[in-house]
């Protein structure tokens, strides 16, 4: 594995892991979620520059129904990536200390919207790319990871994960967040972090797998 791709991984593996971490802003801190939210933009932004062939290749080559899904994904996680950092940049308290304007309601609304789309949308584009970060886990740990045991026992976990994942989205009312039905997110603060984390990585984990097979759906359908 050359040293690129070792990059690329680690920043793809921290985005991964922030992204929880920033949606319990009310938890961690509203200072810490600005230090953080800056991290996340460097990662992103490094992403993109680890990843400058996809923005040459975008009007290359023939667009089959997976591509033309994991493009339109891309394209609407860069505007969302945006929407949140403007935002967050006009409400910042701690860091940048901008002037309060008569957009501040607006800026708050879009970095709500903008942050629940982008934390599904993060995980639709980990699962439209799952099959090149399952080839990388199977390279890790060669035969044991074909095994009719270590096999199962990943699908057992899956379907865990998944069905936590739905009972976590339904109680952490995301659907209500992403179509602005509610403009005022709730947060229980005698609830451990570690469980807020633990339902909002289940329901990443859902999303994830839901795309990762409908990608290999469109991919047999090319087939």
């Amino acid at each position: 594995m050359t040293g690129k791709r070792k990059l690329q991984i680690a920043v793809d593996l921290s985005m991964t892991v922030l992204l929880p971490v920033l949606m319990a802003y009310q938890l961690v801190g509203e200072a810490a979620h600005e230090w953080l939210g800056i991290i996340m933009g460097l990662l992103f932004a490094g992403h993109h520059l680890l990843n400058r062939h996809w923005h040459k290749s975008l009007f290359k080559g023939k667009y089959t129904a997976l591509r033309g899904l994991g493009t339109a994904i891309d394209i609407l996680l860069c505007a969302v990536m945006l929407a949140l950092m403007i935002s967050g940049l006009l409400l910042s308290k701690y860091i940048f200390h901008l002037p309060d304007s008569a957009g501040l309601s607006a800026a708050r609304t879009a970095h709500l919207l903008a942050s629940y789309w982008g934390f599904v949308l993060m995980p639709v584009h980990l699962g439209l790319h799952g099959g090149m970060v399952l080839a990388l886990v199977k390279r890790a740990v060669k035969k044991e990871y074909t095994s009719s045991k270590s096999r199962l026992m990943r699908y057992a976990v899956s379907v865990l994960l998944c069905g936590y994942g739905i009972y976590a989205f339904i109680k952490r009312q995301l659907g209500a967040y992403m179509l602005l039905r509610s403009t005022f997110v709730f947060f229980d603060f005698s609830e451990p972090l570690a469980l807020f984390l633990l339902d909002y990585a289940a329901i990443m984990t859902l999303i994830a797998c839901l795309s990762h097979y409908i990608a290999k759906l469109l991919s047999r359908k090319k087939s």
